[in-house]
């Protein structure tokens, strides 16, 4: 998408709740902020493709390293209850949401708008939220202001930014958005391949320090440090690995903010010799879900999920 607004006029500009609905809504900024409950989150939102520079062979796209990603604290209304205001009919299946971005396709063509949707008895339904603060304060607008769709343990592809239209259908959403872009491969078989849309983060880690540049001192204590987080729960075990995946041990976790939240780990040990060391990470979630080892390579370079490495070399110590 090339086109976002770099200003919007909150006397104009309206969240409107409408489609298979008993009553639409049209609610400004200032009813979302007063007229509702606050809830915070704290959540991570991930490009799905985080890491494409990873996968070989190579693939077409951003070649992000590690960075398409954040951990915040949103706050703002839950997406359940404005959905029982509105009161949703029978035979609504999805609801769809839409913000202001715009991509450089022609008016009327599926690239040009960027609606995506979600099954109404997804289970995610229920965390949602209409965020229009992040970390006690107003959304900026490169965030998605004046308020924006939080889907924690999703994927960013359904975090839309500039909120303004949501909408409950009768019929499976089958615009660019959901039917071509933003899937990835669910069946492969000889002269087809079936697809289905990116939804949930899976389990992740990272090696935050030392980072590939640094030089440690053999024989003195070295720490090293990371985060880990998973679309289906909370971390509960991270694991360090000093000789390139063959053993592992367990690593302190640091506090617990959430299901959906970032949680930091440490280790410390004792390089005792001068030379390289191959450390790997590997995380598991609260489903049991493990960190797998072998990436699943897939033409959009999206969901990239295998172990994380850092080679460091070890000096002597003066």
């Amino acid at each position: 998408l090339d086109l976002h607004p770099n200003a919007i006029d909150l006397s104009a500009w309206r969240l409107n709740v409408e489609g298979n609905v008993g009553r639409a809504l049209s609610l400004s900024l200032d009813d979302l902020v007063n007229r509702f409950t606050p809830v915070s989150v704290p959540a991570v939102n991930q490009c799905s493709g985080n890491s494409r520079s990873r996968f070989e062979p190579r693939v077409p796209g951003g070649q992000w390293g590690n960075g398409a990603m954040g951990c915040a604290t949103w706050t703002g209304v839950r997406l359940r209850e404005l959905l029982e205001m509105v009161g949703v009919r029978p035979g609504s299946v999805e609801v769809q949401f839409e913000g202001l971005d715009r991509g450089r396709g022609p008016a009327g063509r599926g690239s040009h708008r960027y609606p995506k949707s979600l099954r109404l008895d997804d289970p995610v339904l229920d965390d949602c939220l209409v965020a229009y603060g992040m970390n006690g304060q107003q959304l900026p607008m490169l965030n998605g202001f004046p308020v924006r769709l939080v889907v924690p343990g999703y994927f960013a592809t359904y975090w839309m930014k500039s909120l303004t239209w949501i909408r409950v259908l009768t019929q499976p959403d089958e615009n660019f958005w959901m039917k071509t872009a933003y899937r990835v491969p669910a069946d492969l078989r000889a002269g087809r391949v079936a697809t289905v849309p990116i939804t949930r983060m899976p389990v992740r880690s990272f090696i935050v320090s030392p980072d590939g540049s640094a030089r440690i001192p053999a024989g003195l204590p070295a720490t090293v440090r990371g985060i880990a987080f998973s679309g289906n729960g909370a971390i509960t075990r991270v694991e360090l690995s000093l000789d390139g995946a063959r053993s592992w041990r367990e690593v302190r976790l640091g506090a617990d903010h959430g299901p959906h939240a970032f949680r930091t780990w440490e280790a410390t040990w004792t390089p005792r010799a001068a030379g390289e060391v191959s450390l790997a990470v590997r995380a598991i979630d609260a489903q049991g879900e493990v960190q797998p080892d072998a990436p699943v390579w897939n033409p959009g370079g999206y969901v990239w999920t295998r172990i994380e490495r850092q080679v460091l070399t070890v000096g002597r110590s003066a």
